[in-house]
């Protein structure tokens, strides 16, 4: 009689062969945002302005009025947006997935070697501007 023990392990290695060489799968990015970075994009300029003036004296910094604001990248899990306030300070605030901001003098962020501060979507200079008009004489207007 002839010994079949060894019959699986015969059809196991073909089976194995049969597959070939396989490559391994590239590592794709997967962007994570939450609600709260995707609605940044969805805020008037004037109210994107204030959430991100909010940001930057959350961190302990000065800021009375972002004159211009914008998307800048994507930079790792963050997204980067800047803010010029009316004192001449350029601020990137970093937004992450868990809505937590973080917030850096643009020059210093340069020298970092990090995304320079330029706006590349939802610019929102000159939309924030009030609209004076002439003020008639005897108007309690200023």
């Amino acid at each position: 009689m002839i010994d079949k023990s060894w019959l699986p392990l015969v059809i196991a290695a073909g089976v194995l062969a049969g597959c070939g060489e396989t490559a391994p799968t590239e590592d794709k990015d997967v962007t994570v945002r939450s609600e709260a970075q995707n609605r940044l994009f969805d805020l008037s300029p004037v109210n994107r302005d204030i959430a991100l003036k909010r940001a930057i004296r959350a961190s302990g910094l000065r800021c009375e009025r972002v004159t211009r604001s914008g998307y800048v990248a994507d930079y790792e899990n963050l997204m980067m947006w800047t803010a010029s306030c009316d004192d001449g300070r350029d601020w990137a605030v970093f937004i992450g997935a868990d809505d937590s901001a973080q917030v850096r003098n643009c020059v210093d962020v340069e020298a970092q070697g990090l995304p320079a501060c330029t706006i590349t979507r939802a610019d929102s200079e000159g939309q924030n501007a009030p609209e004076l008009g002439e003020v008639e004489p005897g108007s309690n207007e200023p």
